[in-house]
């Protein structure tokens, strides 16, 4: 007998507690295999496949593309031994989805609440899985699956039809309604400090979730609810008569609109949400609590590029990969924090403590259609700049795709910002919380230079570097520029270090 089993959106890591919907992988009526994405998911990280943990029939989704969920949110049901029944083939001795024991009430908690008992993995991320190869996607007949799942007992969820689930409209209550004095069912911490911010009741509201679970979309509706109310009410004062209160509506709208701020008519709002969200947070964090200082140098990158060029037209045995310059100024970066471990750093404000970092791990810069994106190069004090140039490419073209993990966005202690690629010259960057410093580079462009007493054309660029000045002071900054700029000039300097 099949049992349906409900897989809830798993947490993801990283603090993340939601996730927007971008593509579902599966429909109703679909077998899935164990540990088989079915549904792409959008966090302030990055775009993830999530995978089932259960193998079976899905009987049901929760959320059309773009909706966003709260971790703990159902995702989908899996009918589990519906596959076999449903199709009228007998069940394989080796099959650990049909054969499994029903899960008992103490078998663990969440979506991962009865995973080893009905076959699936535990798993939720992808590469994580059991390897099992994933099945091919199937569609069972309405009528089969009716009588696959009629009856069957459900672990950790009621049976819900084979249809997709659209969540009903929030009400927001009225005043005069009764206060729960229980817990209030919100999973999402971003959905009770929007609650605090405009001063609304989450008591007093109906969730339109699974159980009641308040969503982010209750709390907007009673937001709008709040603002029409308090513009209602202020055009009520302000207006005794009609003609009154047409010459009244504007200053009303702008008492209602948030912040003090009129909107135009036809202005177009865009919710930071997603990776916008997640750069608008780090930046706005970085501004307020780190006290940064930006200098900026001149070099002379003639050598620098006389030198790639070199690596990259030799043959033979002493042949390899091309380098690029960005790698190079990585393997630059690597060696000016092995002098300057300062900058290779992050200050624990709560105990009032620098800590500095043993290995580099070095971010970089990629703009991608998705927003701004910072991959990190793990141990790049270890690396080569040929090892660094292939994991530079690696992690750009995971980029570009939309691939990149949470955790290959996360953990860095060092940043280096080419922003030379739009065709700039400089710029006085924002540090990438919790990090010290960050190098910029401007564009490699043939500019007039006094070279050896003469005056002549080489290709000049603009380096910056912004620094936290908790961590040091403008010596050691400078000192560091000095050294990158040295190297950038005469890269035989490197070969002290490599």
């Amino acid at each position: 007998m099949a049992q349906v089993l409900e897989f809830k959106l798993p947490d993801l890591g990283e603090g993340l507690t939601e996730a927007e919907i971008v593509r579902w992988l599966v429909e109703v009526g679909d077998v899935v295999a164990i540990d088989q994405p079915v549904v792409e998911v959008e966090t302030a990280k990055a775009m993830v496949e999530v995978p089932c943990p259960y193998g079976g029939v899905v009987t049901a989704r929760f959320g059309e593309e773009g909706t966003e969920l709260p971790v703990g949110a159902p995702l989908l049901t899996v009918a589990v031994g519906a596959s076999e029944g449903a199709s009228g083939s007998a069940a394989s001795p080796s099959s650990s989805s049909s054969s499994s024991p029903s899960p008992s009430p103490s078998s663990g908690k969440g979506s991962g609440s009865g995973a080893e008992s009905s076959g699936g993995s535990g798993n939720v991320l992808v590469g994580y899985g059991t390897g099992a190869p994933a099945a091919r996607r199937r569609r069972i007949r309405p009528d089969r699956l009716d009588r696959a799942v009629a009856g069957a007992p459900v672990s950790g969820a009621p049976v819900v039809e084979a249809q997709v689930v659209e969540a009903p409209a929030a009400e927001v209550l009225v005043a005069e309604a009764p206060v729960s004095d229980g817990p209030v069912p919100v999973v999402s911490p971003l959905v009770r400090r929007l609650a605090r911010q405009h001063d609304i009741d989450l008591r007093r509201l109906a969730g339109s979730g699974p159980d009641g679970l308040i969503l982010r979309a209750d709390v907007d509706r009673a937001i709008r609810t709040a603002e029409e109310t308090a513009a209602a009410t202020a055009r009520a004062a302000q207006a005794p008569d009609r003609s009154q209160a047409k010459s009244s509506t504007p200053s009303a709208a702008v008492a209602a609109a948030p912040n003090g701020a009129a909107a135009a008519a036809g202005a177009e709002r865009i919710p930071l949400r997603g990776v916008r969200g997640a750069v608008a947070d780090k930046l706005s964090r970085s501004r307020t609590e780190i006290p940064d200082a930006t200098c900026w140098v001149d070099a002379d990158a003639t050598e620098l590029m006389a030198v790639r060029a070199a690596m990259n037209a030799a043959t033979g045995p002493s042949a390899g990969p091309k380098v690029s310059v960005l790698a190079l100024l990585a393997r630059i970066c690597t060696a000016a924090l092995a002098r300057f471990p300062e900058l290779n750093a992050t200050v624990d404000t709560e105990a009032r403590e620098i800590v500095r970092l043993p290995g580099v791990h070095l971010g970089f810069a990629a703009q991608t259609e998705r927003g701004l994106v910072v991959p990190v190069v793990r141990d790049a004090h270890t690396r080569n700049a040929e090892s660094i140039g292939a994991e530079i490419a690696r992690l750009t073209e995971l980029a570009r795709t939309g691939k990149l993990s949470p955790a290959q966005l996360t953990g860095g202690t060092f940043t280096l910002n080419n922003y030379g690629v739009f065709g700039v010259d400089g710029s006085t960057p924002i540090i990438n919380h919790p990090e010290a410093a960050m190098l910029g580079v401007g564009r490699i462009m043939p500019k007039p230079w006094v070279h050896q007493g003469e005056l002549a054309v080489r290709q000049v660029v603009q380096l910056s570097l912004t620094f936290d000045h908790r961590v040091c002071d403008g010596g050691t900054a400078g000192g560091f520029l000095r050294y990158v700029a040295d190297c950038v000039e005469q890269p035989a300097v490197l070969l002290r270090t490599l």
